[in-house]
């Protein structure tokens, strides 16, 4: 029987795929800090739920590595499913950028996703870390996939012209959900698209441009939204393979 294991922060979503892992007959392991107990490191079958910034170094210590996107994969998209302008940098060099770019770390949280100009960089950070730059687009809305084996296992809108949908239940039409599947389809039927065995594709509908791709996210700390926690917990069971 799985065991799911999330950390010590009380978010919404580990609350709901706490409750929807009891509801499929599983254990559920709350770590007390960011440290793994000797007790724990034995669970037979344990599914990981983490934070990005910490979630290799507390995998490792059950003997799992975390799949996740290469650092360049938008970049290397087909440029029809992103639909515009992207590149793999640097924060020095895009301390140069006078003009805005949309810029963000590839994998993680460490400081905001958004429009910046370079003088607007963080400080705080080295020079060589790597980030993701972007033509500035407005995106009408967006979605949440939940991803297995290339196949869709769970969607979700979260925002519409920027705005986060949760007071909305984050719901959609039936057509605009089938709308996501069929691009979707065509992203995970195109051979040149690498894609772990799990994977989060957020996807939405560039203004005047059409549907593209945002970016992919992996699957072990990606946010729920309105995704069903029980079709997310099949995706979770396999977003880590043995060291």
């Amino acid at each position: 029987m799985p065991t799911l294991i999330l950390t010590p922060r009380f978010t919404e979503d580990a609350q709901a795929l706490w409750r929807a892992a009891n509801r499929l007959g599983w254990d559920v392991e709350r770590l007390r800090s960011w440290q793994v107990l000797d007790e724990l490191r034995s669970i037979a079958d344990p599914v990981l739920y983490l934070e990005g910034l910490f979630g290799q170094t507390l995998a490792a210590e059950f003997g799992l590595r975390l799949l996740e996107p290469p650092l360049d994969w938008l970049p290397n998209l087909p440029r029809e499913f992103r639909k515009r302008w992207g590149s793999l940098s640097t924060l020095e060099a895009c301390r140069e950028l006078v003009e805005p770019a949309f810029i963000k770390p590839p994998n993680d949280k460490s400081f905001p996703a958004r429009v910046y100009t370079g003088a607007e960089l963080p400080l705080e950070y080295d020079n060589d870390t790597p980030v993701l730059v972007a033509e500035v687009v407005a995106w009408e809305k967006e979605f949440r996939c939940f991803v297995l084996d290339r196949q869709i296992r769970a969607i979700s809108v979260y925002l519409r012209n920027g705005e986060l949908q949760r007071d909305r239940d984050f719901a959609a039409a039936d057509a605009e959900l089938a709308e996501v599947e069929s691009f979707v389809d065509l992203v995970l039927a195109d051979t040149r698209i690498e894609l772990p065995r799990t994977a989060v594709l957020d996807v939405g509908v560039i203004c005047d441009r059409g549907w593209a791709v945002v970016e992919q996210n992996a699957a072990w700390g990606a946010g729920l939204y309105g995704c069903d926690p029980v079709r997310v917990l099949e995706v979770l069971k396999y977003a880590a393979v043995q060291i």
